[in-house]
């Protein structure tokens, strides 16, 4: 039983929760940063590097607070959703730039961290303003949770048949097409078939993801966390059997599930998460796929295009209602890994993200959100260097390889016109014509980091600049 005492403790805490809530609604803004991006883009390193080197700002002369000496300070707090598990910086930083540094483990579900800033312009306003506080709230979530919005449009038989169709040709979904061919959809529900069918179902999604393909949905069977064996993540595409399908059918209780999954799993996130960001940043490995060739090249147009979507909601549709008269500010996309390249290819590397992204950039900038294209490289792990290869002098970068060994190495020469990448890949072209892109996995090099220096990156403070630059002035 409640007590006096205990109800004016409770009223004091609530007083006390919404004074902070409105204290920092309108004295310490709070700026929410989304980063996405598909499997490999590097959400986690570039998050780590970016934290780094916004609270060591010696390599950030592009971020103009930071230049001009408006951010007086830069601190890491607690963030203020509890139930939100913490970005593991400290740990994801070591593994960085540790004594034998390798790449930290990758995205694997929502996680959240919070940099406050102490900032004061220069001049006579400054001075009127004072020391000001600026939240930065980073939330990090895997891409292939925002391509399930798609399936919100979609019925069981609709989207069952569209994946069937896409993956016919495909030899990672051999071994889930065979066991597909040979079950009744129509037959009475069996609880082992369904489970089997649904793991085959995910080990192919793993198997494409790691080929090189982006439409790997739905995107927790990738990702299952707490959810891994629920009946939620219990599903397979099947094709409809003729007729109506009987109430205990198995394909009648796919297409209960499908839609438990929708209700269930992508709403709320987009719910909880998506519908409160501010700025957002989508991490692209393009390098990854131009080396996988063209069918890679459009399915990871496609996918973009998709994720993209979520921006820029239909009159009417569900996900309007969430958001209301909220969007997305400011949508940066970045092509990964340029550090691969020299840098005499990054502006071919730019402008073949900016095409690649074409439709789904255009869908943001109706939107009214401000967007920009750029190759950035979030740790920088090469050097540059020219190689003699056939009589020929190519501009090349050098790094470490998993062997500890070190290697040079040229991609190949990325054309001018991105039409000569986007062309073949739109008409379903098996390889590319006459070129051959090649892809290196470097490890990060090992670095000696000086006072008030972040990791060596490519771009990253161009990057923070155009996120977050504005919001400290």
């Amino acid at each position: 039983m409640l007590g006096i005492g205990d109800l004016a403790d409770g009223v004091a805490r609530s007083v006390e929760t919404l004074g902070a809530q409105v204290s920092e609604a309108f004295f310490e803004p709070v700026i929410r940063l989304g980063v996405t991006g598909l499997s490999r883009a590097g959400k986690t390193v570039f998050i780590t590097s970016l934290v780094a080197n916004l609270l060591d700002r010696g390599r950030m002369p592009q971020l103009r607070a930071a230049q001009d000496g408006t951010i007086r300070s830069v601190f890491l707090q607690p963030q203020p959703d509890v139930t939100v598990p913490r970005f593991d910086y400290e740990t994801h930083l070591a593994a960085m730039t540790g004594p034998a540094p390798h790449w930290p483990d990758s995205t694997r579900a929502v996680s959240e961290l919070r940099l406050s800033f102490k900032v004061q312009s220069a001049g006579l306003m400054g001075s009127l303003r004072g020391v000001r506080t600026v939240h930065l709230d980073i939330v990090d979530y895997p891409g292939e949770w925002l391509l399930d919005l798609g399936l919100m449009e979609q019925t069981y038989e609709d989207w069952a048949a569209e994946v069937l169709g896409r993956i016919s040709s495909r030899p990672e979904a051999a071994e889930f097409l065979a066991r597909a061919g040979g079950v009744d959809p129509s037959g009475a529900m069996d609880e082992q078939m369904a489970k089997g069918l649904a793991e085959s179902f995910a080990g192919y999604l793993q198997a494409a993801r790691k080929a090189g393909w982006s439409d790997c949905t739905p995107g927790r069977f990738l990702l299952p966390g707490e959810m891994a064996g629920s009946p939620a993540l219990t599903f397979a595409p099947l094709m409809k059997p003729a007729g109506s399908p009987a109430r205990a059918s198995l394909w009648r209780e796919m297409d209960r599930r499908f839609e438990a999954y929708k209700s269930r799993v992508v709403k709320p996130f987009f719910r909880d998460h998506f519908a409160r960001i501010d700025r957002q940043v989508v991490l692209v490995d393009a390098l990854g796929a131009i080396h996988a060739g063209p069918r890679a090249v459009e399915d990871l147009r496609r996918a973009m295009a998709d994720i993209l979507s979520a921006f820029r909601p239909g009159t009417g549709s569900w996900l309007l209602s969430l958001l209301g008269a909220k969007r997305v500010e400011r949508i940066l996309f970045a092509a990964t890994k340029a550090d691969h390249l020299h840098h005499s290819q990054h502006p071919q590397l730019t402008a073949i993200v900016s095409a690649l992204l074409r439709e789904a950039k255009d869908r943001a900038d109706f939107a009214g959100a401000r967007t920009e294209a750029m190759s950035i490289a979030s740790l920088r792990a090469t050097v540059e260097e020219e190689i003699e290869h056939h009589g020929r002098t190519l501009p090349a970068v050098r790094g470490r390889l998993a062997s500890g060994r070190q290697a040079a190495f040229w991609p190949g020469e990325l054309p001018g016109d991105p039409a000569q990448l986007l062309v073949p890949a739109r008409q379903g072209a098996e390889h590319w014509l006459d070129a051959d892109y090649g892809a290196m996995a470097f490890l990060p090099a090992a670095i000696h980091l000086k006072p008030g220096e972040g990791p060596p990156h490519i771009r990253l403070d161009r990057a923070a600049e155009f996120l977050i630059g504005d919001r400290l002035s």
